[in-house]
């Protein structure tokens, strides 16, 4: 890049693309002459970001396939890495990505940069890599937490730390419902749904969809007045989906998910962050995670990652507000279990619904994006 620019930005991943087009808005309205220049996804090139690199080519999940991609990730690094040394942006933010933004932020202080380091949502240290505390506390000039527990594990003496919300709670808040959307899809009013929410990426559904499905079907053989309907989180996954049976279900597209989520009287949902937005509309939710045996040995055996709970929702409250099945402990057996006491028992779902509302509370009624811009623009 031959001009001068304020901030680059970097997501490697689609919910990081997501939280990276509100900020990149929230900054605009601020401050409108700001520059920015990143690492993206088709979210924030739509919201102005000049491309640097783009974020599809950084996407990897499971210890196996980030072992793969490693050479082609390193000269991504080494190329992202020179362009900042070289035109010295005043900032830098890293959003999520861990694993590699951490690794830049270390590379970065020991070239000396003049360029202030923040990082945008805090990398899960109370679950596994506790070592990168004193790591982020040297190498970060700041770390907006987006779960209200997480600046408390950090020493506020080594790291300016600031929890700035969660950037569901104003996403959801400001979504306009679609009251015409069952139209589309031939769904009554009073029609009670199970839905399935499989997953944004294609081995997370390849993983855990059949499965879910099957359960699915099989539960919905003794309930004739539920309607089973799935999400589908990006259209690119509806061949995917068409390979299996769906007769009398319904495909919901993307652009319907939260009225999907309002309507839904029972979830399935693959682990991830749409566990949250399920716990916000109030959705009893049984949460899945399929993983291969050799992820499931890494995690357990070589990172250590023994946690009293897994699924976001429940991480938060530090208690069980939706029944989780992670690993080997997800079974057709143990999912039927799970949906079936979930749907049987009034006084369990009650229970879940009050679990959600509390979640609410927990997380506060602060925008992210709106206070993350904020900050930076003071700092820089």
């Amino acid at each position: 890049m031959n001009q001068p620019y304020d901030l680059f930005i970097f997501a490697g991943e689609a919910s990081g693309d997501l939280h990276g087009e509100k900020l990149l808005k929230a900054l605009q309205a601020e401050q409108p002459s700001l520059r920015v220049i990143g690492v993206g996804g088709p979210r924030m090139r739509k919201a102005g970001l000049d491309c640097f690199l783009q974020m599809e080519d950084f996407e990897v999940m499971g210890f196996i396939d980030v072992l793969s991609s490693l050479p082609h990730l390193r000269r991504m690094f080494v190329k992202i890495r020179e362009e900042i040394l070289l035109s010295k942006p005043k900032a830098v933010l890293f959003i999520d990505y861990p694993g590699f933004n951490l690794r830049l932020a270390r590379s970065l202080k020991k070239k000396k940069t003049s360029s202030k380091l923040f990082h945008f949502v805090c990398p899960s240290v109370w679950a596994w890599g506790k070592g990168r505390i004193p790591l982020m506390e040297k190498n970060l000039d700041k770390l907006m937490t987006i779960l209200p527990f997480e600046p408390e594990l950090f020493s506020r003496d080594r790291l300016d730390v600031e929890y700035i919300g969660h950037p569901l709670i104003s996403r959801i808040e400001a979504h306009q419902y679609d009251t015409n959307w069952r139209q589309h899809y031939g769904i009554t009013e009073d029609q009670v749904l199970l839905t399935l929410f499989p997953g944004s990426r294609q081995k997370e559904l390849e993983r855990n969809f059949p499965l879910q499905l099957k359960v699915a079907q099989k539960f919905l053989k003794e309930r004739k007045d539920v309607m089973l309907a799935i999400s589908c989180s990006d259209e690119k996954f509806l061949p995917f989906l068409n390979q299996f049976n769906l007769e009398n279900v319904k495909v919901i597209k993307p652009n319907h998910l939260y009225e999907l989520m309002r309507a839904t009287h029972l979830a399935i949902a693959t682990s991830g962050t749409v566990t949250l937005e399920l716990a916000l509309h109030q959705v009893p939710t049984v949460v899945t995670y399929a993983i291969t045996p050799l992820d499931t040995f890494l995690a357990t055996q070589v990172f250590r990652i023994h946690l009293p709970y897994y699924a976001l929702p429940n991480v938060i409250a530090h208690d069980e507000v939706f029944p989780e099945l992670f690993g080997p402990k997800l079974t057709e057996e143990s999912l039927t279990q799970s949906l079936n006491e979930l749907a049987a028992s009034q006084l369990r779902r009650e229970g879940c619904i009050r679990k959600c509302e509390w979640l609410k509370e927990r997380l506060g009624p602060k925008n992210a994006a709106h206070e993350a811009a904020l900050s930076i623009l003071q700092s820089i």
